[in-house]
């Protein structure tokens, strides 16, 4: 064990330390030792490399799929391209997708893949070959379909390249009908669903949205319950982090800081997130913003600044126990997977602070991609069939009550009530529904079983969820 402020020089264990919250939550279960085995084990795990043409010589690309767990069909997880990727990482964020789907009521078991590259460094056309190789690669070994494996987007990639797997895949299997169903986080022209762009970092927001709100749990840390008011610090702009900070705020939420890989922002009165982006536009950094009253060039500064919470939303291991003491924030809600180290975060909950494990926090991503996978699956966007019907039956009752009453309304307020929702509308409700009664089944497991912690508590409910999952289906043969 290191202590605060002390530079961790050994390897990083991302899986092990995934196993050791297990660990922990099994203490307070009664399963079988050789069934917790089970639900931690990765059951498959492809590593396979394949050559690109790169100008006049050939590169050779390594890439990886790991479904964790077979309890429930088809596995989900996203795909990352960063030259950092390893198969420590690709098992872990598997095992953490397990645990996610579980968590949210999301009937997946958990997968995870990676290539070892830095898109930076790579032509549109490099990307394009190397993803659609990759699903070549997948599709030989039956590791992806809609009801095998289904990725989606993760860092370092999006809409772009889900949109490549999804062609490929209708190629290779023509006249499959839920070919399309392969893959999620697709854009809205290719059977996409609305909302999905931006659900992490909604799912993040509603998250913390829903733990400040309990009075009981604010007031022992000296918090006012609500989010207005509560100055955040968000690290990493991209999908998750600026969606994160920009739904925040409208909560009235203040993003005083934001940290990017280059470099780090902050502003006690506040930032506006959509300006920062618009500098970055522009000069290619956040550095030299002109509305922020401090910069840091080494990034990991700007975690430490004055706030009550902190958004950690780019990569795994950014809070150490080399850091953690620094971290003044009250409450860590963990956008990105593994950002907290074991120690950090025992560290961090012991001095009075609070966190928002990952698995839970950003689950939103998940959740919206299973409405996508129904949606395409139904082959009838969400809304399509009574969004009409809604109105009409809504504007008849507008219409009863105005001769009842006497009061007629405004053709505004009368458009505004009938409405029937879209799309949209009616993913961001099943979003936040998802997210207020997942928060609450782990608050209650941790406070009826006195788990000392959120992320605890959920590995608990992961784990009562998917040891019943296998149980029920028994062993064969």
């Amino acid at each position: 064990m290191t202590k605060a402020g002390e530079v961790i020089f050994d390897d990083y264990h991302f899986f092990n330390d995934v196993c050791q919250y297990v660990d922990q939550a099994a203490a307070f279960t009664n399963h079988d030792k050789g069934l917790l085995e089970q639900i931690k084990a990765c059951n498959s795990v492809y590593h396979f490399q394949f050559p690109i043409r790169k100008g006049n010589s050939f590169e050779i690309i390594h890439a990886w799929r790991v479904e964790h767990s077979h309890h429930m069909m088809p596995t989900k997880g996203g795909i990352r391209y960063s030259d950092i990727v390893n198969e420590d990482e690709v098992m872990a964020l598997a095992a953490l997708m397990t645990y996610k789907c579980a968590i949210v009521n999301v009937p997946f078991g958990g997968a995870k893949g990676g290539i070892k590259i830095n898109p930076r460094n790579y032509t549109v056309a490099e990307l394009e070959n190397i993803t659609r190789r990759y699903t070549v690669e997948l599709i030989k070994k039956n590791f992806i379909g809609p009801g095998i494996d289904v990725p989606a987007p993760d860092y370092g990639t999006g809409e772009r390249e889900m949109s490549w797997i999804a062609d490929t895949y209708l190629t290779m299997n023509p006249g499959s009908l839920d070919a399309l169903g392969c893959v999620t986080g697709k854009p809205i022209a290719l059977h996409g669903i609305a909302g999905r762009r931006e659900a992490t970092g909604r799912g993040v927001a509603y998250a913390v949205r829903e733990c400040v709100s309990v009075s009981e749990d604010m007031n022992k840390m000296g918090l006012t319950a609500g989010i207005s008011g509560k100055r955040i610090i968000v690290q990493g702009l991209g999908n998750v982090g600026f969606h994160a900070a920009k739904f925040l705020s409208e909560e009235g939420g203040i993003i005083v800081g934001i940290c990017e890989f280059d470099g780090a922002i902050y502003n006690a009165n506040g930032l506006d997130v959509n300006d920062v982006v618009k500098h970055r536009k522009e000069a290619g950094s956040i550095l030299g913003y002109a509305k922020a009253t401090s910069e840091f060039k080494n990034s990991a500064e700007g975690l430490e600044q004055d706030c009550d919470i902190l958004v950690p939303a780019a990569l795994e291991n950014q809070i150490t126990m080399a850091n953690v003491a620094r971290i003044k924030a009250k409450i860590i809600a963990e956008g990105a997977n593994g950002p907290t180290t074991p120690d950090a975060a025992d560290f961090f909950i012991k001095n009075g602070g609070m966190i928002i494990p990952d698995m839970y926090a950003n689950a939103g991503g998940v959740t919206v991609s299973y409405f996508e996978w129904l949606k395409n699956l139904s082959h009838v966007a969400f809304g399509r069939m009574d969004r009409r019907y809604d109105e009409t039956n809504n504007l008849n009752i507008l219409s009863m009550i105005e001769s009842t009453t006497g009061v007629t309304l405004t053709p505004q307020q009368r458009a505004m009530i009938a409405k029937g929702p879209s799309e949209l509308e009616l993913v961001n409700s099943g979003l936040e529904d998802t997210m207020v009664r997942s928060y609450h089944e782990i608050r209650e497991i941790k406070n009826v079983k006195n788990t000392g912690s959120l992320r605890t508590a959920a590995f608990v409910a992961a784990v009562d969820k998917i040891a019943v999952s296998y149980m029920n289906m028994g062993i064969w043969p």
